[in-house]
């Protein structure tokens, strides 16, 4: 498996720098399959919105492909290099991938070499348990099963700061295996066992 993670994906040019120098190929080669957040309505996914969105970040519009939540059917066996998931609310966009069942396609994607980008909550979603993000998110959904995709040992603290550093330090104290931290600057790159932080 192999994972771009990092709070601002690329909305920094730290965050932006580890995505292009550890994809497979270059970005406007990558087939990229891309998963609106929660805020994304059915208009907007059929408009060119996202398609821009991801032009403006290097990739060719013809490599792109866009989620619909309404015909997840017409995803399956795409020739992927990467799929994209950036910020938003993490209980909301959970709860929208299992309404969808985009989670076991995701997982499935990933699991046979697609490429995974992650940021903010695209990020927390990879972990085996989400329960932490409660300290600092509001979860709008009620939802009480917290598990994430289950891609990433451990558990991440996005956007992270003093003021979240309680939180952590809370993590840690309760025993909690593998709890990592990224500033807005700060990526991991995750390749099954292997890892590496940037820069």
């Amino acid at each position: 498996m192999h994972l771009i993670l990092s709070s601002c994906d690329f909305g920094n040019t730290h965050s932006r720098k580890c995505i292009l120098s550890n994809l497979k190929k270059p970005i406007h080669q990558c087939r990229v399959l891309f998963f609106p957040n929660e805020k994304a309505t059915p208009e907007m996914i059929l408009s060119e919105k996202y398609y821009n969105w991801m032009t403006a970040r290097g990739f060719s519009r013809e490599n792109i492909s866009i989620f619909n939540y309404s015909a997840p059917e017409k995803f399956t066996d795409l020739p992927l290099d990467c799929i994209h998931i950036s910020g938003g609310n993490t209980f909301r966009m959970l709860e929208r991938l299992r309404n969808s069942h985009a989670d076991a396609l995701i997982t499935d994607y990933v699991r046979r070499g697609v490429t995974y980008i992650g940021g903010s909550a695209g990020a927390h979603l990879v972990t085996k348990d989400i329960r932490h993000v409660l300290a600092f998110e509001p979860n709008p959904t009620g939802i009480r099963d917290f598990r994430g995709l289950a891609l990433f040992e451990g558990i991440l603290f996005c956007h992270f700061s003093d003021a979240r550093r309680p939180f952590y330090e809370q993590a840690i104290s309760a025993g909690t295996k593998n709890v990592y931290t990224l500033t807005d600057e700060e990526s991991i790159v995750a390749e099954n066992s292997h890892l590496r932080r940037y820069p």
